[in-house]
């Protein structure tokens, strides 16, 4: 990762997409910490229950504006709980920053991504594994999420454009090549 060229400013901006409970956040820490903890943004800190997939322009503003300019990153976290921004977070503009989340390879960010890599799991087993992480209080959640996953996919489709395909297995992961579609 570190020898690719930066894609955004100095930076090398990765993306982990792949549907919600594939195990992206888990496999983004790994990966950082194999970095060298290399920073990471979770676009669920973006997101609003009312906005699940409009984030492009936080993103832009408040991340990708100020990597451009070889600046850190300053963002306010979307509490979940308290359905509001919170207290603002800073991004530094290192040399690998990793972006995780549903639609992190979207057609509006891969511009900016040195590399995209796809979770590997299907929408069925992911969905399921995120819903017994987050219990039955979160079914009408989870009901809405499906269709707006389900909808943002169809119309802006990631694992086409992955470099890199992420299994997870019993013992890690196992990378494989990805179809890297151009636009």
């Amino acid at each position: 990762m570190r020898a690719l060229p930066p894609s955004v400013g100095p930076v090398r901006l990765v993306a982990v997409d792949g549907h919600a409970g594939s195990g992206k956040t888990t496999f983004g820490e790994r990966l950082a910490a194999a970095l060298g903890g290399a920073p990471v943004l979770h676009l669920d800190d973006l997101a609003t229950h009312e906005e699940l997939f409009e984030w492009t322009g936080r993103l832009t503003e408040w991340v990708l504006a100020p990597f451009a300019r070889g600046e850190s990153a300053r963002y306010r976290a979307y509490d979940w709980v308290a359905r509001r921004f919170g207290a603002e977070r800073e991004l530094p503009a290192a040399p690998v920053v990793l972006v995780e989340g549903v639609g992190a390879g979207r057609r509006a960010l891969r511009p900016y991504l040195a590399c995209l890599l796809w979770m590997e799991l299907a929408n069925e087993g992911s969905w399921e594994r995120g819903q017994l992480r987050d219990g039955p209080e979160l079914t009408e959640f989870w009901d809405g999420w499906k269709r707006a996953e389900r909808a943002h996919f169809t119309t802006d489709p990631s694992r086409p454009y992955a470099e890199l395909l992420v299994l997870q297995g019993n013992e890690g992961y196992e990378l494989l090549p990805g179809l890297r579609k151009t636009d």
